[in-house]
């Protein structure tokens, strides 16, 4: 059996000039153990949770933002699939929008940094091709609900 981890790729509008999507930046976390890799907020789900409910207690336990604080946006769940220490995991992201960009970031013990970054810096700082891919869909799918 698989493990199972649920989370938001979390991002914020920056009230600037640029033009969307130019002015969206996503939410990474630097794990405090480890590698210290770089990832949205997530974590395993507990017996009897739903995914969702997951996603929802991770982000508030691991960055400080809550359900009241985020818009998750309708449309958007990705699946990633791979090994950790030779277990197979599983991961499901959706997508939600921080509704005041200037909401402060709180971290757990888990984690020793967050940024805000834009796409590419966001994919740099990820690492791992299915988490850029998954943060490039991610960018897409708002970029399609722009139109």
């Amino acid at each position: 059996m698989a493990l199972r981890a649920c989370g938001f790729i979390v991002f914020r509008r920056l009230a600037s000039c640029l033009p969307p999507p130019d002015n969206i930046e996503y939410l990474l976390l630097q794990t405090s153990y480890g590698e210290h890799h770089w990832t949205p907020p997530k974590g395993h789900v507990d017996p009897g949770e739903d995914d969702l409910t997951t996603a929802l207690r991770e982000t508030k336990e691991e960055a400080g933002l809550g359900e009241e604080q985020l818009q998750v946006i309708d449309g958007f769940v990705h699946e990633l699939r791979y090994e950790v220490r030779g277990r197979p995991k599983e991961v499901l992201y959706w997508l939600a929008e921080l509704r005041d960009a200037g909401t402060a970031v709180t971290l757990s013990d888990e984690h020793q940094d967050y940024r805000w970054a834009r796409l590419e810096e966001a994919c740099t700082l990820a690492q791992y091709k299915d988490l850029q891919d998954t943060l490039r869909a991610a960018h897409r799918h708002l970029e399609d609900k722009q139109r």
